[in-house]
């Protein structure tokens, strides 16, 4: 893996016990950098995942904070404890559907916490900021999705606290010099992946013989990235780059929820049980990622298959029975 610096360097990773940034963390100690992480552990979905996640990631080089990114206060401390060469804000309230039920806390976690670390960075000159954002961004938009594309229409409340994070970032990248790479991301799976994610779903009801609740008729198709391959290009996006939006995601042909549970009927060897449900209007039909841009600027292309990925996601569930069929869905 490439490290974003030749050295040794100090890296503020938030949203560390959750799924995508539990693995950046984890590479950037691989490559012998120190990790501060934060992450307030909420009970969004089952919090005995997100410790489970957190044990892989026991190091000298790492220091954990329970701290959440709304606490600017908390969040001060930790900006005059240590130099940070970069932060990765991987922080963020998740999920689509819930967004809807929930909306002021997507906009206090993840644009008013954008909000504060971006502050933080500037009073203690950290000049390196990348940021998690989300390919939702892009309905209505024209496919294959580019980064030029206008996303000026988000149709969720998480769509739209994603694009007051990103506007924000860019206020503070013309106003005070700080180098920002956003990261889109496509549809994320992997081990130890979220629970409220379809792949995990799917896992467990087909495994136990629950329906899966399949919302429209299942031809809803997605670009699937592996979350190592997400981890990998989020890490090289810590490259000075100036101001540069990046999309990460499989770039290829996307795949629909149908070919996706007949992929995990063939490794569960269990035939799944649909209950079909009306389509939800917050979600988006089809996802896929142009991805020229992240090979031209960070040399990165998806390295890990549906076919492998999915292998490694069952193969994690079935290592970790019986607890992990017993996690909580949201």
């Amino acid at each position: 893996m490439n490290a974003p610096a030749e050295s040794p360097a100090t890296y503020f990773v938030t949203g560390c016990a959750g799924f995508i940034a539990n693995r950046v963390a984890g590479l950037l100690l691989d490559a012998g950098h120190k990790v501060v992480g934060v992450d307030n552990v909420n009970d969004y979905y089952d919090t005995s995942l997100k410790e489970h996640r957190l044990e892989k990631l026991q190091s000298d080089r790492f220091t954990f904070h329970r701290v959440d990114i709304e606490d600017q206060d908390a969040l001060a401390k930790l900006f005059d404890a240590d130099q940070f060469d970069a932060v990765f804000n991987l922080a963020a309230r998740a999920g689509v559907r819930y967004s809807m039920e929930n909306p002021h806390i997507y906009l206090t976690t993840n644009s008013l916490g954008s909000l504060n670390l971006l502050h933080q960075m500037r009073r203690t000159g950290v000049k390196k900021y990348v940021l998690a954002s989300t390919s939702s961004l892009y309905a209505g938009q024209p496919m294959p999705f580019n980064e030029s594309l206008p996303v000026n229409t988000p149709i969720s409340p998480y769509a739209a606290s994603k694009k007051g994070a990103e506007v924000m970032a860019y206020s503070h990248h013309h106003l005070y010099q700080i180098d920002v790479s956003i990261c889109r991301y496509f549809t994320v799976y992997g081990p130890a992946g979220r629970p409220d994610m379809s792949i995990f779903r799917f896992i467990r009801w087909i495994d136990a013989g629950v329906p899966i609740q399949l919302f429209g008729d299942g031809e809803q198709s997605r670009d699937f990235t592996y979350v190592d391959d997400i981890a990998r290009g989020t890490i090289l996006a810590a490259k000075p780059l100036g101001y540069e939006i990046i999309n990460l995601g499989g770039g290829g042909t996307p795949v629909s929820l149908n070919t996706l549970i007949g992929m995990l009927e063939d490794r569960l060897g269990k035939k799944a049980v649909i209950e079909y449900l009306p389509f939800h209007q917050a979600d988006m039909m089809t996802t896929s990622a142009d991805i020229t841009k992240a090979g031209d600027l960070l040399g990165w292309k998806p390295q890990v298959s549906l076919e492998q990925g999915l292998d490694e996601s069952v193969r994690w569930y079935q290592t970790n029975k019986p607890w992990s069929k017993e996690i909580v869905l949201p």
